[in-house]
Protein backbone atom coordinates (compact mmCIF):
# COMPACT_ATOMS: atom_id res chain seq x y z
CA UNK A 1 0.00 0.00 0.00
CA UNK A 2 2.64 2.41 1.21
CA UNK A 3 4.59 1.34 -1.89
CA UNK A 4 1.19 2.33 -3.86
CA UNK A 5 1.14 5.27 -2.63
CA UNK A 6 4.80 6.48 -3.10
CA UNK A 7 4.95 5.34 -6.89
CA UNK A 8 1.30 7.27 -7.02
CA UNK A 9 3.00 10.57 -5.88
CA UNK A 10 6.12 9.84 -7.89
CA UNK A 11 3.93 9.63 -10.40
CA UNK A 12 2.20 13.02 -9.74
CA UNK A 13 5.64 15.24 -9.27
CA UNK A 14 6.91 13.85 -12.53
CA UNK A 15 3.45 14.69 -14.17
CA UNK A 16 4.03 18.20 -12.65
CA UNK A 17 7.40 18.31 -13.38
CA UNK A 18 6.66 17.86 -17.16
CA UNK A 19 4.22 20.06 -17.42
CA UNK A 20 6.59 23.39 -15.95
CA UNK A 21 8.82 21.94 -18.45
CA UNK A 22 6.53 22.22 -21.40
CA UNK A 23 4.71 25.60 -20.55
CA UNK A 24 8.49 27.07 -20.12
CA UNK A 25 8.83 25.95 -23.10
CA UNK A 26 5.70 27.29 -24.12
CA UNK A 27 6.94 30.02 -22.75
CA UNK A 28 10.17 30.85 -24.01
CA UNK A 29 8.72 31.98 -27.76
CA UNK A 30 11.68 34.17 -28.74
CA UNK A 31 14.45 32.11 -30.48
CA UNK A 32 17.22 35.05 -29.76
CA UNK A 33 17.34 37.96 -27.20
CA UNK A 34 19.99 40.94 -27.24
CA UNK A 35 20.14 42.21 -23.91
CA UNK A 36 21.24 44.86 -22.45
CA UNK A 37 22.92 47.07 -25.36
CA UNK A 38 22.09 50.64 -26.04
CA UNK A 39 19.94 50.04 -29.43
CA UNK A 40 20.45 53.31 -32.36
CA UNK A 41 17.56 52.92 -34.81
CA UNK A 42 17.34 56.27 -36.60
CA UNK A 43 14.08 55.63 -38.21
CA UNK A 44 12.07 54.46 -34.99
CA UNK A 45 14.23 57.47 -33.27
CA UNK A 46 15.38 55.22 -30.40
CA UNK A 47 19.07 56.03 -28.77
CA UNK A 48 18.97 54.23 -25.21
CA UNK A 49 19.29 51.06 -23.53
CA UNK A 50 16.89 48.56 -25.03
CA UNK A 51 16.56 44.66 -25.87
CA UNK A 52 16.15 43.53 -28.93
CA UNK A 53 14.61 39.79 -29.49
CA UNK A 54 13.98 37.78 -32.33
CA UNK A 55 11.71 35.15 -33.96
CA UNK A 56 11.66 33.36 -36.70
CA UNK A 57 14.79 35.50 -38.59
CA UNK A 58 12.48 38.51 -37.66
CA UNK A 59 12.20 41.41 -35.63
CA UNK A 60 9.68 40.04 -32.71
CA UNK A 61 9.99 42.56 -30.21
CA UNK A 62 12.25 45.74 -28.73
CA UNK A 63 11.61 47.09 -25.52
CA UNK A 64 13.59 48.11 -22.10
CA UNK A 65 13.47 44.90 -20.15
CA UNK A 66 12.02 41.96 -22.16
CA UNK A 67 12.77 38.53 -19.61
CA UNK A 68 15.78 36.56 -20.66
CA UNK A 69 13.62 33.53 -19.35
CA UNK A 70 11.27 34.61 -22.44
CA UNK A 71 14.26 33.38 -24.48
CA UNK A 72 15.35 30.34 -26.03
CA UNK A 73 19.07 31.73 -26.00
CA UNK A 74 20.31 35.06 -24.75
CA UNK A 75 23.14 37.53 -25.27
CA UNK A 76 24.69 39.54 -22.86
CA UNK A 77 25.43 42.91 -24.65
CA UNK A 78 25.22 45.33 -21.85
CA UNK A 79 28.19 48.61 -22.55
CA UNK A 80 27.73 47.57 -26.06
CA UNK A 81 25.59 49.71 -28.64
CA UNK A 82 23.07 47.55 -31.11
CA UNK A 83 22.27 48.84 -34.84
CA UNK A 84 20.36 47.72 -37.96
CA UNK A 85 22.69 46.15 -40.36
CA UNK A 86 24.92 48.12 -41.94
CA UNK A 87 24.17 49.03 -45.36
CA UNK A 88 27.06 49.89 -47.62
CA UNK A 89 25.81 51.56 -50.98
CA UNK A 90 29.11 51.32 -52.42
CA UNK A 91 31.36 48.27 -52.78
CA UNK A 92 32.45 46.06 -55.59
CA UNK A 93 32.18 42.51 -55.24
CA UNK A 94 31.20 41.62 -58.25
CA UNK A 95 34.34 38.50 -58.02
CA UNK A 96 35.28 36.25 -60.53
CA UNK A 97 38.37 34.71 -62.49
CA UNK A 98 38.02 36.36 -65.60
CA UNK A 99 41.65 37.77 -66.87
CA UNK A 100 41.88 41.57 -67.33
CA UNK A 101 38.03 42.30 -66.42
CA UNK A 102 38.63 44.75 -63.92
CA UNK A 103 35.51 45.08 -61.50
CA UNK A 104 32.97 43.30 -63.84
CA UNK A 105 33.48 39.45 -62.75
CA UNK A 106 37.15 39.97 -62.20
CA UNK A 107 40.14 39.65 -59.39
CA UNK A 108 40.15 43.06 -58.12
CA UNK A 109 36.55 42.67 -57.10
CA UNK A 110 36.20 40.49 -53.85
CA UNK A 111 33.53 37.90 -52.62
CA UNK A 112 31.10 40.11 -50.50
CA UNK A 113 30.63 37.51 -47.69
CA UNK A 114 34.68 37.83 -46.48
CA UNK A 115 34.43 41.22 -45.99
CA UNK A 116 30.87 42.93 -44.37
CA UNK A 117 29.97 40.33 -41.55
CA UNK A 118 33.11 41.22 -39.86
CA UNK A 119 32.20 45.35 -39.96
CA UNK A 120 28.69 44.74 -39.08
CA UNK A 121 27.70 45.08 -43.17
CA UNK A 122 24.69 42.90 -43.61
CA UNK A 123 23.84 44.60 -47.14
CA UNK A 124 26.20 45.91 -49.91
CA UNK A 125 25.60 47.10 -53.35
CA UNK A 126 27.80 46.75 -55.98
CA UNK A 127 28.28 50.24 -57.66
CA UNK A 128 28.64 49.82 -61.07
CA UNK A 129 30.27 46.29 -61.94
CA UNK A 130 27.43 44.64 -63.29
CA UNK A 131 26.19 46.08 -67.02
CA UNK A 132 22.80 45.16 -68.89
CA UNK A 133 25.05 42.55 -70.70
CA UNK A 134 26.41 40.45 -67.26
CA UNK A 135 23.62 41.02 -64.77
CA UNK A 136 22.89 37.69 -65.02
CA UNK A 137 26.02 36.71 -64.34
CA UNK A 138 26.08 39.04 -61.35
CA UNK A 139 22.73 37.12 -59.95
CA UNK A 140 23.63 33.56 -60.94
CA UNK A 141 27.42 33.84 -59.38
CA UNK A 142 27.42 36.83 -56.81
CA UNK A 143 23.70 37.34 -55.12
CA UNK A 144 22.37 33.88 -55.20
CA UNK A 145 25.05 32.18 -53.34
CA UNK A 146 25.54 34.98 -50.96
CA UNK A 147 24.83 35.41 -47.33
CA UNK A 148 25.32 38.97 -47.28
CA UNK A 149 22.17 40.83 -49.03
CA UNK A 150 23.64 41.69 -52.49
CA UNK A 151 22.00 44.40 -54.46
CA UNK A 152 23.64 46.46 -57.57
CA UNK A 153 24.05 49.88 -59.00
CA UNK A 154 23.78 49.03 -63.03
CA UNK A 155 26.69 50.69 -64.64
CA UNK A 156 25.22 52.51 -68.09
CA UNK A 157 27.90 50.93 -69.74
CA UNK A 158 26.53 47.25 -70.99
CA UNK A 159 30.03 45.48 -70.10
CA UNK A 160 29.98 47.13 -66.95
CA UNK A 161 32.92 47.63 -64.95
CA UNK A 162 35.80 45.49 -67.55
CA UNK A 163 37.82 47.89 -67.81
CA UNK A 164 38.51 51.46 -67.48
CA UNK A 165 39.71 51.85 -71.11
CA UNK A 166 38.96 49.42 -73.07
CA UNK A 167 35.43 49.08 -72.13
CA UNK A 168 34.12 52.43 -69.79
CA UNK A 169 34.72 55.45 -72.22
CA UNK A 170 32.67 53.04 -75.22
CA UNK A 171 29.47 55.74 -75.66
CA UNK A 172 28.13 53.22 -78.15
CA UNK A 173 27.31 50.79 -75.10
CA UNK A 174 25.58 52.90 -72.74
CA UNK A 175 21.94 52.85 -73.59
CA UNK A 176 19.67 54.38 -71.23
CA UNK A 177 16.68 52.79 -72.79
CA UNK A 178 18.04 49.06 -72.64
CA UNK A 179 19.55 49.88 -69.17
CA UNK A 180 16.50 51.30 -67.83
CA UNK A 181 14.57 48.11 -69.02
CA UNK A 182 17.15 45.51 -67.70
CA UNK A 183 17.16 47.11 -64.11
CA UNK A 184 13.33 46.91 -64.22
CA UNK A 185 13.67 43.38 -65.04
CA UNK A 186 15.78 42.97 -61.87
CA UNK A 187 14.23 45.70 -59.90
CA UNK A 188 14.59 42.89 -56.87
CA UNK A 189 18.31 43.47 -56.74
CA UNK A 190 19.03 46.95 -58.97
CA UNK A 191 18.63 50.04 -56.96
CA UNK A 192 20.29 52.39 -59.09
CA UNK A 193 22.12 53.56 -62.13
CA UNK A 194 26.36 53.85 -61.90
CA UNK A 195 28.50 56.43 -63.92
CA UNK A 196 32.56 56.03 -63.34
CA UNK A 197 35.50 56.68 -64.92
CA UNK A 198 34.46 58.54 -67.91
CA UNK A 199 37.08 60.55 -69.50
CA UNK A 200 35.59 62.19 -72.20
CA UNK A 201 34.90 65.97 -72.35
CA UNK A 202 30.91 65.89 -72.82
CA UNK A 203 28.05 65.33 -71.10
CA UNK A 204 26.35 62.50 -72.60
CA UNK A 205 27.18 59.98 -70.65
CA UNK A 206 26.17 61.72 -67.66
CA UNK A 207 22.60 62.37 -68.70
CA UNK A 208 22.20 59.01 -70.42
CA UNK A 209 22.41 57.80 -66.74
CA UNK A 210 20.39 59.99 -65.18
CA UNK A 211 17.60 59.35 -68.22
CA UNK A 212 18.07 55.66 -67.32
CA UNK A 213 17.67 56.28 -63.63
CA UNK A 214 14.70 58.44 -64.68
CA UNK A 215 12.77 56.43 -66.63
CA UNK A 216 13.27 53.24 -64.02
CA UNK A 217 12.86 55.32 -61.62
CA UNK A 218 16.10 54.91 -59.37
CA UNK A 219 18.46 57.17 -58.14
CA UNK A 220 21.88 57.89 -60.18
CA UNK A 221 25.28 57.82 -58.24
CA UNK A 222 28.54 59.24 -60.37
CA UNK A 223 31.75 58.54 -60.10
CA UNK A 224 33.13 62.23 -61.25
CA UNK A 225 36.24 63.89 -62.12
CA UNK A 226 37.93 61.84 -64.38
CA UNK A 227 37.15 63.91 -67.19
CA UNK A 228 40.18 65.65 -69.13
CA UNK A 229 40.12 69.22 -69.44
CA UNK A 230 37.80 68.82 -66.44
CA UNK A 231 34.24 69.29 -66.28
CA UNK A 232 32.56 71.77 -64.10
CA UNK A 233 31.36 70.28 -60.80
CA UNK A 234 29.11 72.68 -60.37
CA UNK A 235 26.98 72.04 -63.52
CA UNK A 236 26.97 67.79 -62.61
CA UNK A 237 25.37 68.97 -59.51
CA UNK A 238 23.08 71.44 -60.26
CA UNK A 239 22.43 70.97 -63.88
CA UNK A 240 22.67 66.97 -64.45
CA UNK A 241 22.07 65.67 -61.46
CA UNK A 242 18.30 65.27 -59.87
CA UNK A 243 17.40 65.44 -56.11
CA UNK A 244 18.11 61.54 -54.80
CA UNK A 245 20.72 61.48 -56.89
CA UNK A 246 24.28 60.46 -55.45
CA UNK A 247 27.73 62.28 -56.01
CA UNK A 248 30.42 59.58 -54.68
CA UNK A 249 33.85 60.25 -53.68
CA UNK A 250 32.84 63.34 -52.01
CA UNK A 251 35.62 64.03 -49.90
CA UNK A 252 38.17 62.53 -52.54
CA UNK A 253 40.83 65.35 -53.88
CA UNK A 254 44.02 66.19 -52.33
CA UNK A 255 46.09 69.65 -52.64
CA UNK A 256 47.89 69.87 -55.46
CA UNK A 257 50.79 72.09 -56.42
CA UNK A 258 52.42 73.70 -59.72
CA UNK A 259 56.36 72.97 -59.88
CA UNK A 260 57.08 75.94 -57.88
CA UNK A 261 55.22 75.12 -55.06
CA UNK A 262 52.47 77.07 -55.33
CA UNK A 263 48.43 75.22 -54.45
CA UNK A 264 46.37 75.08 -57.26
CA UNK A 265 42.90 74.97 -56.99
CA UNK A 266 41.15 72.02 -57.57
CA UNK A 267 37.91 72.38 -59.72
CA UNK A 268 36.51 68.76 -59.03
CA UNK A 269 36.83 69.29 -55.12
CA UNK A 270 33.53 70.15 -52.89
CA UNK A 271 36.05 72.75 -50.37
CA UNK A 272 38.22 75.12 -51.98
CA UNK A 273 41.69 73.82 -51.12
CA UNK A 274 43.07 77.85 -51.18
CA UNK A 275 40.12 79.18 -48.64
CA UNK A 276 39.17 75.64 -47.04
CA UNK A 277 35.40 76.68 -47.27
CA UNK A 278 33.31 74.62 -49.08
CA UNK A 279 31.92 76.03 -52.00
CA UNK A 280 28.28 77.63 -52.40
CA UNK A 281 27.17 75.65 -55.13
CA UNK A 282 27.94 72.83 -53.06
CA UNK A 283 25.39 73.96 -49.78
CA UNK A 284 22.85 74.74 -53.61
CA UNK A 285 22.97 71.18 -54.19
CA UNK A 286 22.49 69.30 -50.84
CA UNK A 287 19.31 71.99 -50.72
CA UNK A 288 18.47 71.00 -54.08
CA UNK A 289 18.44 67.19 -52.50
CA UNK A 290 21.70 65.78 -54.27
CA UNK A 291 23.54 63.03 -52.15
CA UNK A 292 26.82 63.11 -50.71
CA UNK A 293 28.11 59.93 -50.47
CA UNK A 294 31.76 59.08 -48.75
CA UNK A 295 32.97 55.92 -51.07
CA UNK A 296 36.37 56.39 -49.17
CA UNK A 297 37.95 53.69 -51.19
CA UNK A 298 41.82 53.72 -52.16
CA UNK A 299 42.50 56.76 -53.36
CA UNK A 300 39.00 58.80 -52.71
CA UNK A 301 38.91 60.23 -48.94
CA UNK A 302 41.62 62.54 -47.95
CA UNK A 303 41.55 64.58 -44.57
CA UNK A 304 42.55 68.18 -46.92
CA UNK A 305 38.60 67.99 -47.61
CA UNK A 306 36.98 66.15 -45.12
CA UNK A 307 38.35 68.15 -41.62
CA UNK A 308 36.99 71.58 -43.16
CA UNK A 309 34.29 69.98 -44.42
CA UNK A 310 32.91 68.57 -41.11
CA UNK A 311 34.16 72.22 -39.41
CA UNK A 312 31.68 73.43 -41.35
CA UNK A 313 28.92 71.15 -40.98
CA UNK A 314 29.62 69.57 -44.11
CA UNK A 315 28.59 66.06 -43.33
CA UNK A 316 28.28 62.82 -45.27
CA UNK A 317 24.88 61.75 -46.22
CA UNK A 318 26.20 58.68 -46.72
CA UNK A 319 28.99 56.38 -45.45
CA UNK A 320 29.99 53.80 -47.87
CA UNK A 321 33.65 51.77 -48.51
CA UNK A 322 33.95 51.48 -52.01
CA UNK A 323 35.59 47.79 -51.05
CA UNK A 324 37.88 46.50 -53.35
CA UNK A 325 41.49 44.69 -53.97
CA UNK A 326 43.00 48.27 -53.85
CA UNK A 327 41.70 49.31 -50.68
CA UNK A 328 40.41 46.81 -47.89
CA UNK A 329 44.35 46.58 -46.65
CA UNK A 330 45.16 50.29 -47.67
CA UNK A 331 43.54 53.60 -45.64
CA UNK A 332 40.17 51.85 -45.73
CA UNK A 333 40.31 48.89 -44.01
CA UNK A 334 36.63 48.56 -43.41
CA UNK A 335 33.29 50.55 -42.70
CA UNK A 336 33.42 50.18 -38.98
CA UNK A 337 36.98 51.76 -39.26
CA UNK A 338 35.08 54.42 -41.85
CA UNK A 339 32.41 54.98 -38.94
CA UNK A 340 35.35 55.24 -36.29
CA UNK A 341 37.05 57.96 -38.37
CA UNK A 342 33.84 60.37 -38.63
CA UNK A 343 33.89 59.85 -34.89
CA UNK A 344 37.02 60.97 -34.95
CA UNK A 345 35.80 64.14 -36.95
CA UNK A 346 33.43 65.22 -34.05
CA UNK A 347 30.25 63.59 -35.65
CA UNK A 348 27.82 62.10 -32.86
CA UNK A 349 27.97 58.34 -33.31
CA UNK A 350 23.95 58.39 -33.80
CA UNK A 351 24.82 60.35 -37.10
CA UNK A 352 26.87 58.04 -37.84
CA UNK A 353 25.37 54.94 -37.16
CA UNK A 354 21.89 56.68 -39.28
CA UNK A 355 24.82 57.49 -42.30
CA UNK A 356 25.29 53.61 -42.44
CA UNK A 357 21.99 52.63 -41.72
CA UNK A 358 18.65 54.71 -42.40
CA UNK A 359 20.26 57.39 -44.70
CA UNK A 360 21.29 54.45 -46.90
CA UNK A 361 17.98 52.66 -47.06
CA UNK A 362 16.28 56.12 -47.88
CA UNK A 363 18.27 56.92 -50.54
CA UNK A 364 18.02 53.18 -52.44
CA UNK A 365 14.33 52.93 -51.90
CA UNK A 366 14.47 50.12 -49.52
CA UNK A 367 13.16 51.47 -46.61
CA UNK A 368 12.39 48.12 -44.94
CA UNK A 369 16.07 48.06 -44.28
CA UNK A 370 18.44 49.90 -42.17
CA UNK A 371 16.13 49.84 -38.85
CA UNK A 372 14.88 47.23 -36.34
CA UNK A 373 10.87 47.60 -36.91
CA UNK A 374 8.94 44.77 -35.64
CA UNK A 375 8.79 42.21 -38.39
CA UNK A 376 11.71 43.04 -40.47
CA UNK A 377 14.39 40.86 -41.05
CA UNK A 378 16.83 40.40 -38.01
CA UNK A 379 19.91 42.47 -39.45
CA UNK A 380 21.80 43.85 -36.88
CA UNK A 381 24.86 44.84 -35.39
CA UNK A 382 26.59 45.32 -32.00
CA UNK A 383 29.48 47.53 -31.48
CA UNK A 384 31.87 47.73 -28.76
CA UNK A 385 33.16 51.57 -28.98
CA UNK A 386 36.62 51.24 -27.88
CA UNK A 387 38.53 54.07 -25.91
CA UNK A 388 42.33 54.53 -26.44
CA UNK A 389 44.75 55.93 -28.88
CA UNK A 390 43.88 55.02 -32.14
CA UNK A 391 45.22 55.95 -35.77
CA UNK A 392 43.34 56.90 -38.95
CA UNK A 393 44.93 57.22 -42.51
CA UNK A 394 43.50 58.95 -45.44
CA UNK A 395 44.23 57.65 -48.90
CA UNK A 396 47.14 60.06 -49.72
CA UNK A 397 48.65 58.48 -46.38
CA UNK A 398 47.98 60.99 -43.64
CA UNK A 399 46.70 60.43 -40.34
CA UNK A 400 44.82 61.71 -37.86
CA UNK A 401 44.73 60.15 -33.86
CA UNK A 402 41.68 59.32 -32.59
CA UNK A 403 40.34 58.42 -29.12
CA UNK A 404 37.22 56.54 -30.13
CA UNK A 405 37.02 53.31 -32.31
CA UNK A 406 33.84 50.85 -33.16
CA UNK A 407 34.47 47.02 -33.32
CA UNK A 408 31.98 44.82 -34.57
CA UNK A 409 31.71 42.18 -31.85
CA UNK A 410 28.42 40.37 -33.41
CA UNK A 411 26.41 41.23 -36.70
CA UNK A 412 23.46 38.92 -36.94
CA UNK A 413 21.88 38.03 -40.93
CA UNK A 414 18.12 37.37 -40.79
CA UNK A 415 18.15 36.00 -37.38
CA UNK A 416 21.03 33.90 -37.14
CA UNK A 417 24.86 35.15 -35.97
CA UNK A 418 27.01 35.31 -38.59
CA UNK A 419 29.76 37.00 -36.67
CA UNK A 420 31.01 36.60 -33.38
CA UNK A 421 34.04 38.45 -32.34
CA UNK A 422 34.45 37.30 -29.19
CA UNK A 423 32.01 34.25 -29.02
CA UNK A 424 29.47 36.39 -27.51
CA UNK A 425 27.36 34.16 -28.01
CA UNK A 426 28.72 30.81 -27.59
CA UNK A 427 28.53 28.45 -24.54
CA UNK A 428 31.32 28.78 -22.56
CA UNK A 429 33.23 24.93 -21.46
CA UNK A 430 35.24 24.95 -18.04
CA UNK A 431 38.98 24.74 -18.34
Amino acid sequence: MKNSLLSKSLWQILSISLLLSTLTLQAQEIDLLLKGGHLIDAKNKINSKMDVAIKNGKIFRVAVDIPANSAKKTVNISGMYVSPGLIDIHGHVFHGTEPDNYLSNGLDAIPPDGFTFRSGVTTIVDAGGPGWRNIDVFRKNIVEPSKTRVLAFMNIVGQGMRGIEAYEQDEADMDPKLTAAIAKKHQDIVVGIKLAHYIGHDWDPTDKAVEAGRIASIPVMVDFGKALPPLPLSDLLLKHLRPGDILTHAYRYDQEYDKDGNMLEHKQAIVDVKTEKVKDFVWDARKRGVIFDVGHGGGSFNWSQAIPAMKQGFVPDVLSSDLHTGSMNAGFKDMANLASKFLSLGMPLADVIAAATWNPAKVIQRTELGNLSVGNEADIAVFNLREGDFGYTDASGMAIRGKQKLEAELTIRKGKVVWDLNALSSPIIKQ
